[in-house]
């Protein structure tokens, strides 16, 4: 599926007072504006069209703009973010995503991140992790069934995101953390492990035909390319310290 548009948030000034579990040390701000420059303009270059919303110091994290909803063909789910600190990103992504799609929403007690939410043509998997819940996994089931899709849970453990440990690429193949990999409701797809040195590096994205990676993991690269993928890799050195990957930065629809 070709993408047309994605949404962007440039990190605020006040980026390294976000949450993080990392202990990777404080990123540098000016190193992650310009990671994050690059990250746009790699999408640009792939031919989508950025959706850029304008930088909040109210909130640190809101560069990692993907927990903020989910797009498909036919809605977008605006979420409950698991963490409260992070309430409130979302109401600019929903005051985007209402110009393009009917609009439903994750609602309390349910928490949802939308980096826990893993779709594969028409099936989701929602991780359920501490910061999504599982009435906000029911919640966002019911919706997307409405619409006719499918929705699976899948326990997260030892990891933020569901998606901090597999994302689909594209023609039936997944990347996915080793630890992972005996997951039965992923049986069907053709695999891409990623070694415990590397873990990182399960956190790709496939966009318009490449694949986009963080840098730094030779053979994770050299995996993919085996499968018949091109890709770029991307420095994403000071959003990784913030518990953030290549996936975190965008909605992409």
């Amino acid at each position: 599926m070709k993408l047309s548009k994605t949404i962007v948030r440039v990190p605020p000034e006040n980026f390294s007072q976000g949450i993080t579990t990392s202990n990777l040390g404080k990123p540098d701000y000016d190193l992650a504006f310009k990671q994050h420059r690059a990250y746009c303009e790699t999408l640009k270059n792939l031919g989508v069209n950025l959706i850029m919303l304008e930088k909040d110091p109210e909130f640190p994290d809101s560069s990692f703009v993907e927990d903020t909803a989910l797009v498909n063909e036919r809605c977008a789910v605006i979420t409950r973010p698991g963490d409260p600190r992070r309430r409130g990103e979302e109401r600019k992504t929903e005051k985007v995503l209402s110009k393009f799609r009917d609009i439903k929403r994750i609602k309390k007690p349910g928490t949802v991140d939308g980096g826990d939410v893993l779709r594969i043509h028409n099936e989701y998997y929602i991780g359920l992790s501490q910061r999504t819940n599982r009435e906000g996994g029911k919640q966002l089931s019911r919706i997307l069934k409405k619409y006719g899709y499918d929705a699976e849970f899948i326990p997260v453990k030892n990891m933020l995101h569901l998606k901090s440990g597999v994302n689909y690429l594209d023609r039936g193949v997944i990347i996915i953390r080793e630890e992972m990999s005996d997951l039965t409701c992923f049986k069907n797809f053709h695999k891409i492990t990623v070694n415990p040195q590397e873990s990182y590096a399960a956190n790709c994205i496939f966009v318009n035909g490449l694949v986009l990676m963080p840098a730094g993991f030779p053979e994770t690269s050299k995996k993919i390319k085996s499968f018949g993928f091109n890709s770029t890799v991307l420095q994403m050195s000071e959003f990784e310290k913030m518990d953030g990957g290549v996936s975190c930065l965008s909605i992409r629809f």
